[in-house]
Parts: structure tokens; C-alpha cells; sequence
């Protein structure tokens, strides 16, 4: 019985995140369309696909590396719901990773599932209204406060200062496993400061996993 339900679930979450994906997709597509349609102008096929290439010649091992590295970390509905609002690295990988971390849950449990997934969901929504208040309220106010000297610098640490909070309590489970990924990230961007995040991420997770299984192998860690 377990299995089934477990089966059922996951079954609906392909299927809704599926289709919400291409509706996504179709949504997006809709609004240059409607632009066209309206202006009456309709640009070539050729030259649409020529900046489309270059396009994806550059993105195509992001994207596909980002379903490989979030995935396993955000679970299926988490995953599905952060490629379809966005701004994943920023925002839907640490919601999703600290509400799993507060919970004590562990990320592909059914446990972890729901947890990921309504955190993810939230983060979404308050997105939403944060963004629309922000943009009613403080968006006169922005340009003040950018120029001001002493507040101005603090933006460019806003990002930095989010992963630094959210990496320190990940760190301290384990410092050698941590010390090891930290520096193998050090070395890829020494060798390669133009890497995408996306295969950034991927590179320091495996090698995670690898030296994490390897000191397991050798009884440095239980």
C-alpha cells in the first residue's frame, strides 16, 4: 500500500509539473507573439534562430547540468515548481535547502518532498508580493539610497552575505568534507572565473560526494 501511494504521488507531480512546464513555456512564447501580432511586424526565421543559437550553444550544459544538481537536492515538486518561477540559484535552492535543514528532513524522503516544495511555493509568493510592494513603495527611494555613499556598497553584499549564513550551518556538519569542496571550487574558478554557477555547482557536489564516500571508505566519517 505504501509503495502505491508513494507511486500515485510522484505520478501527479510529473504530470502537473509537466504541465505546468510547457504552460510556462507557451506563456512566455505568447508575449512576443502578441507584440508581433499587434505591430504587424514579423520578424524572419532566420533571424530568429541565428541569435537563438548562439544563445544555446552557451546555455545548453547550464541548463542541462542545473536539472542534474537541483534536482537531487530540491526533490521532484520542488524542482519542477523552482524551474517554472524562477531565480532558482538565488532564492529557491536556499529556501528549499533551509526549510529541509530547520525540519531536520533530508531531501527525496516524502518528508523532504512536502517540506521543499511548500517552502519553495512560499518563497514564490512572498517573491511576488515583496516584489509588487517594492516596486510600489521603495521604488522612488532606490536611486536615493544608491546614492547615498555609506548604504551604496551594502548591495553588492547582499547575495554574498544570504549564502554565507545559509553554507555556515552546512559547514559545520562535516568541516573536512566542506574544506575540500570549498577548495576545489577555489581552484575551478582560479583556473575558470568565467564558469557558469550552474556548472559550478555540479562540479563542487560531485567532488562532495566523492570525497565524502572516500573518507567513509577509509572510516574518517561515519
Amino acid at each position: 500500500m505504501k509503495k502505491t501511494k508513494e507511486r500515485t504521488y510522484f505520478d501527479s507531480v510529473h504530470l502537473w509539473g509537466r504541465l505546468w512546464s510547457v504552460g510556462a513555456l507557451i506563456a512566455l512564447l505568447m508575449v512576443p507573439t502578441a507584440i508581433c501580432a499587434h505591430f504587424h511586424a514579423w520578424p524572419k526565421f532566420t533571424e530568429i534562430m541565428g541569435p537563438i543559437g548562439k544563445v544555446m550553444l552557451l546555455n545548453w550544459t547550464v541548463a542541462v547540468v542545473e536539472v542534474i544538481a537541483y534536482t537531487p537536492m530540491l526533490g521532484a515538486g520542488g524542482t519542477y515548481l523552482s524551474f517554472v518561477t524562477g531565480n532558482i540559484v538565488n532564492l529557491k535552492l536556499p529556501c528549499g535547502l533551509n526549510a529541509m535543514s530547520k525540519a531536520n528532513v533530508k531531501a527525496n524522503t516524502e518528508e523532504g518532498e512536502v517540506i521543499s516544495t511548500l517552502a519553495i511555493g512560499s518563497s514564490a509568493i512572498t517573491t511576488t508580493l515583496v516584489i509588487a510592494a517594492g516596486v510600489l513603495l521603495l521604488g522612488p527611494a532606490v536611486s536615493v539610497i544608491k546614492s547615498n555613499p555609506v548604504a551604496a556598497p551594502a548591495f553588492g553584499y547582499v547575495l554574498p552575505a544570504l549564502f554565507g549564513a545559509l553554507g555556515a550551518g552546512y559547514f559545520r556538519k562535516n568541516v573536512a568534507v566542506s574544506l575540500i569542496t570549498i577548495a576545489a571550487g577555489v581552484i575551478v574558478l582560479l583556473f575558470a572565473p568565467t564558469i557558469g554557477v550552474g556548472t559550478l555547482i555540479f562540479v563542487t557536489i560531485v567532488v562532495a560526494i566523492g570525497s565524502a564516500l572516500g573518507m567513509f571508505k577509509l572510516g574518517w566519517i561515519k
